[in-house]
């Protein structure tokens, strides 16, 4: 079984707050504009583009998106790598989902890491593994939605594997009470077949 553990909550230009849509608007048009110059002159361009990756010459907002795209980044990374941390060796590696932010770095806004579980052949290791993949599931302080799903499955699957061991139980338990009916059984046919028996000199 293979189970993604997902992180996903993107920022996006939403993150911005609504009185500031105009300057949203006018940075778009700068793009814009910073674009058809490159047509015109790719040397302008990459001048250009180095002032706006540079971070004194981001503009407040612009300074602030990227205050909460850093946030988000090390949100993300610290969810995954709990997933990881508490699935062990059933987690495989991160993959994160990026956005470019203003200052032309790539931010992590979502991940998701798999988690295998074993075929178990007894119902003690399919516990075991339920049990794994429901702590990793929930280990980061904020779970996701997709994380309490996981969670859920997991929970499901240990009661399965409960409910085999109970039967497992009950029937090695009534395996051993007919046996020792079938004992006591033998054993008083033997004591009776004793008695009937002559024994002459």
């Amino acid at each position: 079984m293979n189970i993604g553990l997902h992180s996903s909550i993107p920022v996006t230009i939403s993150s911005i707050n609504s009185s500031s849509s105009k300057q949203l608007d006018e940075m778009n048009q700068d793009s814009a504009t910073a674009l058809s110059e490159k047509e015109k002159n790719s040397s302008d361009d990459s001048k250009e583009s180095q002032k706006s990756k540079d971070p004194q010459k981001l503009s407040e907002d612009e300074k602030r998106m990227v205050r909460d795209l850093q946030s988000r980044d090390s949100e993300v990374k610290a969810h995954e790598a709990a997933h990881q941390a508490a699935g062990g060796g059933m987690t495989g590696a991160a993959s994160y989902t990026y956005q470019q932010g203003p200052d032309g770095k790539m931010y992590a806004i979502g991940g998701e890491v798999s988690i295998s579980t074993k075929n178990s052949s007894r119902p003690e290791e399919a516990i075991a593994n339920a049990r794994q993949v429901a702590a990793a599931a929930m280990a980061p302080a904020n779970p996701s939605p997709q994380d309490y799903s996981v969670a859920s499955s997991a929970r499901v699957m240990e009661m399965k594997a409960q409910q085999q061991l109970s039967r497992q139980k009950l029937e090695e338990l009534q395996g051993k009470d007919s046996y020792i009916r079938n004992s006591n059984e033998t054993i008083s046919d033997d004591k009776s077949k004793d008695q009937n028996i002559d024994i002459s000199a």
